[in-house]
């Protein structure tokens, strides 16, 4: 077990609020069983002038996951009992079904219920409701890939999950979380919010920064199972010293949800039971984060050193980079620096990756780094000296006139080919997805081009379409109802032997290959 600098997290801690700027902040930190650190900063309301407490209620979002997962194991034990219902719950589906040990593992290829709600013509300031979600649910007609084949996050799974745990116990989940982790885990504030128009205890969530001044989120989304959670610094760290007081018990839920789980090929995944394994070092780490329009949390546990830390901030700064700061500090874990190589300037451009029909982009910024576009944001990568650019998550090296991808989390290994050419201007009209019952309409205005959804949801704004490539084209998506928002849309363009345009098909990170039909 490492040994602690005490001090040197203590002041790691007392920085955070300058490094992560915001309205205000918690964090707390678990060794051993006992609270060694807790620090609380700022405002839960600016306006009101009500000060952050550690009993301040804020939502924990999707750190709720790893919670619905323990009421499964609790209330209903083996997820394949459920099997037959999540049938049921999508009767549309061709092809191979995902089981429920899918959805809790990520693995089912179903596509993020919130990146739907953009194709279904949300406002990202809309109002979803609790009966919206299973029709948009139920409609799926198809994967994004084979179950059980790859990771592909989709918040849906778990909202799933929440419905066929409650109608498989006849209780509510809020009273199922209070029986099966609440209650034990002695987090005795922790409540099911799951209509985020209301705050539990006054606290307000921020939008903005330093430079644009910070203003009041505004969310109208009713979720549970994929979130929903309310929870006090203290009762966090309640969760933290449960999972070490039971953590010799083989039964114990936190064990149950931690352990490994692997791929059909058998390739061990980074994800299962609502939670994320990964690595600092030599240490193995579980835990997850938490985003909804202004607010922002993380938790993370290293089991073999009886470590863990957790940080929620009301406003959008990165908690999941200041979390995995302290746990280096208290890990005494320092990066390796890398040999640091570079790329031909030819290597640097657009390109589309086949699986997922997801358009990549790659630019230098300079000191042997690089920029890539492909998931739902840029991310930087650090190219080493056998001209590999690697970051956490992913790791790029040319060939030939492609791009060699490793996605190790998502068990995805593919080359993404070059594409260039100048995307044609004829692409305005309406275009219909039969799977979706929901159309696109592309507009021209003077040869700057937009797009706008309708569906179920309503008639959503316009997004401005950027040419990538020949019949490619992006749409950006910097807000949506969940945060964060899906990011840029890969459009590509279907057309027929006589070259006129017929279709297009459309795809995100959270949800892919969702084709339309051109109706007029």
């Amino acid at each position: 077990m490492t040994t602690l600098d005490l001090p040197a997290l203590e002041r790691a801690v007392l920085a955070l609020p300058q490094q992560y700027r915001g309205p205000g902040g918690v964090v707390g930190v678990v060794r051993d069983g006992e609270v060694i650190l807790k620090h609380v900063w700022g405002y839960a309301d600016l306006t009101a002038r009500k000060p952050m407490t550690a009993g301040t209620l804020l939502p924990i979002c999707s750190i709720s996951k790893q919670f619905t997962c323990a009421v499964l194991l609790d209330t209903v034990g083996d997820p394949a009992k459920l099997d037959g219902a999540l049938d049921a719950y999508l009767p549309l589906i061709e092809g191979k079904r995902p089981s429920v040990a899918h959805l809790c593992h990520n693995q089912s290829g179903l596509r993020d219920y919130w990146a739907l709600t953009v194709l279904q013509g949300a406002m990202a300031d809309g109002v979803f409701r609790r009966e919206h979600a299973r029709p948009l649910l139920s409609r799926a007609r198809s994967t994004h890939f084979e179950p059980g084949t790859r990771y592909s996050y989709s918040n849906g799974n778990y909202r799933i999950l929440a419905d066929l745990i409650e109608d498989f116990s006849g209780r509510s989940l809020s009273e199922l979380y209070d029986r099966s982790t609440f209650g034990p885990a002695g987090m005795t504030t922790a409540a099911l919010t799951p209509d985020t128009s209301i705050s539990p205890n006054g606290v307000i969530g921020y939008e903005g920064n330093e430079t644009t001044g910070y203003f009041e989120a505004t969310n109208r989304i009713y979720w549970a199972g994929d979130a929903g959670i309310s929870a006090t610094l203290d009762d966090m760290l309640a969760w933290e010293r449960f999972i070490d007081r039971t953590r010799d018990d083989e039964a114990g839920l936190y064990r149950r949800l931690s352990a490994p789980q692997t791929y059909a090929d058998g390739r061990a995944a980074t994800y299962g039971f609502g939670l994320a394994h990964e690595r600092i070092g030599d240490v193995a780490i579980t835990g997850h984060g938490g985003a909804l329009r202004g607010f922002r949390s993380r938790r993370l546990h290293a089991a073999s050193e009886r470590l863990s830390i957790v940080v929620m901030f009301n406003h959008e700064a990165d908690a999941h980079a200041a979390a995995t700061a302290l746990m280096k500090v208290a890990l005494g874990h320092r990066d390796a620096e890398a040999a640091a190589g570079d790329w031909n300037s030819e290597q640097f451009g657009t390109y589309l990756e086949p699986e997922t029909g997801l358009a990549l982009s790659t630019r230098p910024l300079g000191s042997g780094r690089l920029e890539l576009r492909f998931a739902t944001a840029g991310e930087s990568l650090q190219i080493a000296a056998d001209a590999i650019a690697r970051s956490g998550s992913v790791s790029l090296t040319p060939n030939g006139t492609g791009l060699h991808m490793e996605r190790e989390r998502e068990n995805l290994q593919t080359t993404a080919e070059r594409v260039a050419g100048k995307a044609k201007p004829d692409i305005a009209g309406r275009y219909h997805s039969a799977e979706l019952d929901a159309d696109i309409e592309i507009v021209s205005t003077n040869g700057i081009f937009f797009a706008g959804f309708n569906g179920m949801l309503g008639k959503g704004a316009m997004h401005a379409l950027r040419p990538f490539a020949d019949d490619v084209w992006l749409l950006s998506c910097k807000r949506s109802m969940d945060a964060p928002a899906p990011g840029d849309w890969t459009v590509r363009i279907h057309r027929n032997g006589q070259g006129a345009v017929s279709g297009l098909t459309i795809g995100c990170w959270l949800a892919r290959q969702i084709d339309y039909i051109k109706v007029d």
